[in-house]
């Protein structure tokens, strides 16, 4: 029997919003497999099936910039919102960012050795956190890039969520304004995958063999059953693929539906979005401490 931990509780209540003693008995009733306890949660009905891990902020700014057909984003992390709004630190994002868009680094350790005043990029930020006083890190990159098309980026609330979104079609006004409509859906809306053809095959089962088990719960035949499954698996589509989702500037059609009116034949190939601090578990000591006494109480 393994060991379920104040901790174990804290990330799962994080991934799916249910109560603390549901959470608990998620994961004793598992054996701690946390990915288990998410879908024993969504079986019984307490859990929402969109919320993630990694959703404690931490502080910083994201900025992402473009041109043409190809696009990059950046997020640097710092400890406190005061720093994440000095002009130094606001004014060194930015410069990388667009150092990045001119050398196009292959990756993060790349981005980190290019040239920045009078050494690396890496260096420049070692001088910043001298100057302010508080540790920061350059943690993400992206780029994207396409053959033949349009790359547009997005930066939404001041730095908090940041999206590049690549189209390859026929580079015209149209396809330019419609990728800048389609990141600002991004940063919105949150899709997970392009189309349904990019969720992974164990994924889509693990949907079907939540929403099966939920559906024979009410007790209807088998035949009614298959069909209630193949609604709810169409709707989840729904919710995590782009191209299916309400586009948030026409919701009378689909992403999909909108970008075939705007250019026959185009295609959105690539999709980034970062969210401040995604992933960064920040001390909460008091939280844990009550999870604790729930846990031994």
């Amino acid at each position: 029997m393994a060991q379920i931990t104040a901790a174990d509780v804290k990330k799962l209540r994080e991934m799916t919003g249910a109560g603390m003693m549901d959470c608990k008995k998620a994961l004793t009733e598992t054996d701690g497999d946390m990915d288990a306890a998410v879908d024993f949660l969504r079986k019984k009905g307490l859990a929402a099936a969109s919320k993630k891990a990694g959703r404690v902020a931490a502080e910083g700014v994201v900025a992402a910039v473009a041109s043409g057909n190809v696009g990059v984003m950046v997020e640097v992390n710092a400890e406190t919102d005061f720093t994440s709004k000095n002009e130094k630190f606001t004014g060194f994002v930015n410069r990388l960012v667009e150092l990045a868009l001119a050398g196009q680094p292959a990756d993060l350790a790349a981005l980190k050795t290019m040239p920045m005043d009078d050494g690396a990029a890496e260096e420049a930020l070692a001088q910043l956190i001298a100057t302010i006083g508080e540790n920061m890190n350059i943690r993400r990159y992206e780029k994207v890039g396409v053959d033949s098309g349009v790359v547009s980026a997005y930066v939404h609330a001041g730095g908090k969520i940041g999206v590049l979104v690549g189209i390859e079609g026929e580079p015209d006004e149209a396809l330019t304004s419609f990728a800048r409509g389609v990141a600002m859906h991004v940063a919105a809306a949150n899709p997970q995958y392009i189309s349904r053809e990019d969720v992974p095959a164990e994924a889509v089962e693990r949907e079907k063999a939540v929403l099966s088990e939920r559906a024979a719960a009410s007790g209807k035949p088998e035949h009614i059953i298959e069909k209630i499954v193949a609604g709810q698996l169409n709707k989840f589509y729904s919710e995590v693929c782009l191209l299916e989702q309400d586009y948030v500037l026409d919701t009378d059609q689909t992403v999909g539906k909108a970008l075939e009116q705007v250019q026959k034949g185009a295609r959105i190939v690539a999709m980034k979005r970062f969210q401040l601090g995604e992933g960064i578990e920040k001390e909460e000591t008091d939280f844990a401490a009550e999870v604790a006494a729930q846990l031994h109480g």
